[in-house]
């Protein structure tokens, strides 16, 4: 199968769910990246899907391997997949080396997207500072109406709930955008 549609790849993903096999949707998404030419969607996007299927599965050295594929493959994402690394590392007790990803993701510039991704990372494996700082830029990165801003600002009030922070003047928005 060298050429997909988002149609073909949703059947896919909606039959595993079915099953409840995360394993199985991981080695077709693994078999398709493999033959992929072109499509809707780019080939590290389909690494991205099947390294997260390979985390839901148990597999988390496997799926570190399928997110670096999908950085060396270069193609379009809508999160990089270098906050997967980070979160994966961090799920493999490697947290120095996460941080380092997360550093160079910083360094390297990212979009809202990823930014919520950090931020959630960060948020689980105890660094809510981090996480509220990841999360305030991300929602300072995106225009208003977004629906990422919507979940930045939503997981930004969890975190500051969280850390016993009052309210402020981006907790707000919040407010509106429900």
């Amino acid at each position: 199968m060298s050429h997909v549609t988002n149609e073909q790849l949703d059947r896919l993903l909606e039959q595993a769910l079915l099953l409840d096999d995360h394993g199985a949707l991981a080695r077709r998404l693994d078999a398709l990246a493999g033959g992929y030419e072109s499509g809707e969607m780019s080939r590290a996007a389909i690494l991205v899907l099947a390294a997260e299927e390979w985390r839901q599965a148990g597999q988390p050295a496997t799926a570190l391997d399928r997110f670096q594929s999908a950085v060396e493959d270069g193609g379009e994402v809508p999160v990089d997949p270098r906050a997967g690394i980070a979160d994966t590392l961090f799920e493999l007790d490697r947290p120095e080396e996460a941080r380092d990803v997360v550093a160079a993701i910083e360094a390297d510039g990212w979009n809202p997207a990823t930014a919520l991704t950090v931020a959630e990372t960060l948020a689980a494996y105890g660094d809510p500072d981090g996480a509220l700082e990841w999360a305030t830029r991300g929602v300072r990165a995106c225009p208003p109406g977004s629906p990422i801003r919507d979940s930045l600002l939503r997981t930004r009030y969890r975190i500051r709930v969280d850390l016993g922070l009052p309210e402020d003047d981006l907790d707000a928005l919040l407010d509106i955008s429900r």
